[in-house]
């Protein structure tokens, strides 16, 4: 119970910087800018003629996961630079040693403040999908195979960096923690890329560092889960058809993410928290 009074601690702390409210101004403004642009895709014709039914579906498609990538790169950096000073700066300013000294333990204070950080990015990034995919729908009526699936795919992506941000917060001074994690944030997206070119070139040295950047840091493994769910069956068929090549596509997946990845992804989140949990109790405040 003492740790959903530092969850709530935290969201009011983000309420009262005015995060929320800068995070929602941004995304409406991105979310008018990229309505306007679906609505004209039905206008684009192709010697002269309107295009089929089809192709719209699959340029709408690929724009939305172009404007998502956007969106999941802009909650990985909210994400970041939230938790990564949580613990440092408290430590840094002496809060940490006045709520310690009450009846409240070090494991409690680290789950507190995750619980707190999970609840922002799970309704920050929750609302802001839901309303795009909404806009979507409303200017050109394109809804994609398994909003729901997409959506949760995205909260998971920002609770594995958020989760990150906490661990280095425990050691290192907010920034120094939240550029490391946003490197490797970039370190573990390039890596997926190469990965896909070393199976595009049945490389399998280059295909194992792919492999090992997915497992180091799973966001780009649950990135493919996101564009899986957004793609039309059309456009998944199409891209087989390519073949290995395909792979190499990072704003394309040829299969959704199999249950023995998204329960690996349930365990690193709780190993993480967990090595939080233990980095904190061993540092003095």
């Amino acid at each position: 119970m003492r740790g959903l009074v530092i969850a709530r601690l935290v969201i009011r702390e983000a309420a009262r910087r005015r995060l929320l409210l800068a995070l929602l101004i941004l995304t409406l403004i991105v979310v008018t800018l990229t309505g306007w642009g679906f609505s004209r895709i039905p206008t684009i014709t192709q010697r002269g003629a309107p295009l089929p039914d089809v192709q719209i579906k699959v340029i709408a498609s690929q724009f939305l996961i172009l404007t998502m990538f956007m969106f999941s790169f802009v909650l990985a950096m909210a994400a970041v630079f939230v938790a990564a000073p949580q613990i440092s700066g408290d430590v840094e300013s002496g809060t940490a040693l006045a709520i310690l000294s009450r009846p409240i333990g070090r494991a409690e204070y680290v789950t507190g403040k995750w619980a707190g950080l999970a609840a922002l990015v799970a309704i920050y990034a929750g609302g802001a999908a839901a309303i795009e995919l909404g806009v979507v729908n409303a200017v050109i009526g394109y809804v994609p195979p398994e909003p729901l699936a997409f959506i949760a795919f995205v909260i998971a992506e920002g609770l594995v960096i958020m989760t990150l941000a906490l661990l280095l917060s425990t050691r290192l001074s907010g920034m120094v923690g939240g550029v490391i994690a946003l490197v490797l944030f970039g370190i573990a997206w390039i890596g997926g890329i190469v990965g896909g070119i070393g199976a595009a070139f049945d490389n399998a040295g280059i295909t194992h560092v792919g492999t090992a950047t997915k497992l180091i840091l799973p966001t780009d493994g649950l990135w493919r889960g996101a564009v899986y769910a957004l793609e039309p069956q059309s456009f998944i068929a199409a891209g087989s058809q390519a073949g290995p090549a395909s792979a190499a596509n990072p704003f394309y997946a040829s299969s959704a993410a199999p249950l023995s990845f998204e329960l690996y992804v349930a365990g690193w989140v709780a190993l993480v928290f967990g090595l939080a949990v233990l980095s904190f109790r061993a540092r003095e405040p």
